[in-house]
Order: C-alpha cells, then sequence, then structure tokens
C-alpha cells in the first residue's frame, strides 16, 4: 500500500515507520508543524511538534530511506486543539488535548489530506493494536497503551489506519530504533501538554481568559469559605491549591467537587462526595462491532491511564450512559468515557463518548 507515515520526531513514530517499509509498502514520512512560534512549544526531553523534532524526523526519515515531507498545520491546531482546551476550561470542563488533536488532527486533517493524494493508509507510532478482525485493543504494554486517546476515531478513520507498535513493549522498540541506527534510540517521550511550554496551565489560561474572582463554596454547609481568581484553574478531585481560608468542621480535607461558570462559583467537600455511579457523554462513538440497541456488560476507563471499573453502557438519544458497578472518584466533564470488553487477545475498544 501507499502508507503515509507520521513521524513526531520521537522513537515510537520513527520505528513505525521503519517497520511499514520493511513490510513492503510505499512509505512517506511527514512531520506536522502545529506551532505558529515554535519557540513557544516544549522543547529537550519534555518536547514534542518543535523544531527540534522536525530535524529527528527528519533524520530518521533519511535512515530508513523514505521520502519526507513537513506540513504546515498550525492554524488548524491552533483552532482545534488550543483554542478548544482554553473555550473547555472557560466552560468549566476538563479537556484531554492529545484526544482532541487525535481526533482533529491527525486522523481527520491528516488522513483527509493523505486520502486525496492517493495514500491508502496513515501509520503512526501510537501503542495500540489493530487486529485483522478490525477491533481496535490495547497495547501488549498496558503501561504504554494510547488506546484510550484513539477510541474517539470513527470505523472510517481506523480502516485507513496501522499501529504497528501495538505488539511490542517500549523497551523493545527502543532496542530496535538502536540496531535500525535511528538516533532517537534513547530520546525521552514527551509529556504534559505541548503548547504550554513552561508547565504553567493555570497561568496559560490567566493570560488568555484573564482573572475572574469568584468564591469558593463548601457544598455542606454553603458558607463561602474561599475566594478564587478564576474557576478555569481547577478541576474536579482536586485538592491542592484550593485557596480556602476556613478549615472543614471535621479537619478532613476538601476538594473540589463541581465548577459553576454561570455563578463562577467553584464548590468543595469531602472525598465521598466525589463518588459517582453514573457516567454520562456526548458525542458517542461506537466501532467495537454492530451498535447495541441495549445494555452492554463491559469495563470503563474515564481517564487517560485510570483503572478500568465494571459498568453497564447504554447508547440512547445521541448520549452514552455509564452505571458503574463500583462508583468512581474525581470524574471531571470533559474527558472521555472508554467503553473496554475483556478479551484474551486483548480489551477491545467498543467506543467512547465525551463526559457531559
Amino acid at each position: 500500500m501507499r502508507v503515509l507515515a507520521a513521524m513526531s520526531g520521537g522513537v515510537d513514530s520513527a520505528v513505525a515507520a521503519a517497520r511499514a517499509a520493511a513490510a513492503g509498502h510505499d512509505v512517506t514520512g511527514v512531520h506536522l508543524a502545529l506551532s505558529r512560534n515554535p519557540q513557544t512549544y516544549r522543547s529537550g526531553a519534555r518536547g514534542c511538534c518543535t523544531l527540534e523534532d522536525s530535524r529527528d524526523a527528519r533524520r530518521a526519515a533519511d535512515v530508513i530511506g523514505i521520502p519526507f515531507y513537513v506540513w504546515d498545520m498550525a492554524d488548524r491546531f491552533h483552532e482545534d486543539v488550543v483554542d478548544d482546551f482554553v473555550a473547555e476550561y472557560a466552560a468549566g470542563r476538563t479537556p484531554n488535548p492529545c484526544l482532541r488533536c487525535n481526533e482533529k488532527i491527525k486522523f481527520a486533517a491528516v488522513l483527509d489530506r493523505a486520502i486525496a493524494l492517493g495514500f491508502d493508509a496513515v501509520v503512526t507510532g501510537h501503542h495500540a493494536r489493530l487486529g485483522a478482525d478490525g477491533l481496535l485493543r490495547r497495547s501488549v504494554d498496558l503501561a504504554k497503551d494510547q488506546s484510550y486517546v484513539l477510541a474517539v476515531l470513527n470505523r472510517e478513520q481506523l480502516d485507513r489506519s496501522m499501529f504497528p507498535l501495538g505488539d511490542t513493549t517500549k523497551a523493545q522498540v527502543r532496542e530496535e530504533a538502536a540496531a535500525r541506527g535511528l538516533s532517537v534510540a534513547a530520546k525521552p517521550d514527551s509529556h504534559d501538554i505541548c503548547f504550554i511550554a513552561d508547565g504553567d496551565t493555570r497561568g496559560f489560561l490567566a493570560d488568555r481568559l484573564g482573572e475572574e474572582p469568584g468564591d469558593i463554596v463548601d457544598a455542606l454547609t454553603g458558607a463561602v469559605v474561599g475566594s478564587h481568581a478564576g474557576a478555569y484553574a481547577y478541576t474536579v478531585g482536586q485538592r491542592r491549591g484550593l485557596n480556602i481560608g476556613v478549615p472543614a468542621p471535621d479537619g478532613r480535607p476538601r476538594y473540589v467537587l463541581s465548577i459553576t461558570p454561570v455563578t463562577n462559583t467553584v464548590t468543595v467537600g469531602p472525598a465521598e462526595a466525589l463518588e459517582v455511579s453514573t457516567v454520562t457523554g456526548e458525542r458517542p462513538v461506537w466501532t467495537g462491532g454492530a451498535r447495541p440497541d441495549g445494555p452492554v456488560e463491559c469495563e470503563v476507563q474515564l481517564r487517560a491511564h485510570g483503572t478500568p471499573v465494571p459498568a453497564v453502557v447504554n447508547l440512547a438519544d445521541g448520549s452514552l450512559t455509564a452505571e458503574l458497578r463500583t462508583p468512581a472518584r474525581g470524574i471531571a466533564p470533559g474527558q472521555a468515557v472508554v467503553a473496554y470488553r475483556p478479551d484474551p487477545a486483548g480489551d477491545i475498544v467498543l467506543g467512547s463518548a465525551t463526559i457531559r
């Protein structure tokens, strides 16, 4: 097949491209320039999408022996990922920008352009498996599994995708990269949010949304126990940095229970008040077989690298509802609820939705 390899400049995407070429596919490498000003993005050991990464990707393509291009998608990335990130926090939700980047950039904009240019598929270095049955599964390396952030992909996108690393641990990927002579073999993984250079999410949001003082309210007493400079600086389940001036009557710590942008209020309370038994998600995507017309026994994951929870999932009226067999804590609107079916060959992704 004619395959477009999305090369981030890291070790995973380089080995994925090399494997696709070794399998006999006609591979072309492409690096996505996502920043309007690359100097504002993270670099070095914590980098992603920088000029340094572009150079590393080009060197890897040279070693593999494939053509290489850079596509400027900075404006699309800013609109679909950065602006969405800010808008979600302003609305009291906690978004996952990597999930949104996969959905809107890597497997929408890139895949659409690739198909228009005559490519058959896009290959990436994500740690997930796509079996011969077309079903998305967890990676064999559960510590690196990225099926959660790929669960937003629809059937058509998965049918045009290749994930060659799903049957390989990260340690094995690095060993293979070294054996292939790829200079990124020992390059550290990227971390955190690529478009927040100093890692200060609260400062990043304050620069864009401005200060908007409001009250921190105790859920049990209704009393104002503190103040904040902007509700966007908080997320459900947060314990530290709450700026509470009045201790709880029982002396126990308080956690953020909810954020209400309309009243600019952050509500706090005890840990047990975080427990939820029902999670509802919007914009559901179902790829694990035929769309169900009744309840499905499965497991759900409610945050990246979170522990799966047994649940009963229903799809109805454009929503996905998960009734949790065991209550979960700290579930933040804006994250994804991903349903999995345990399988001897690896947990199968059934579907996903954005938590409402």
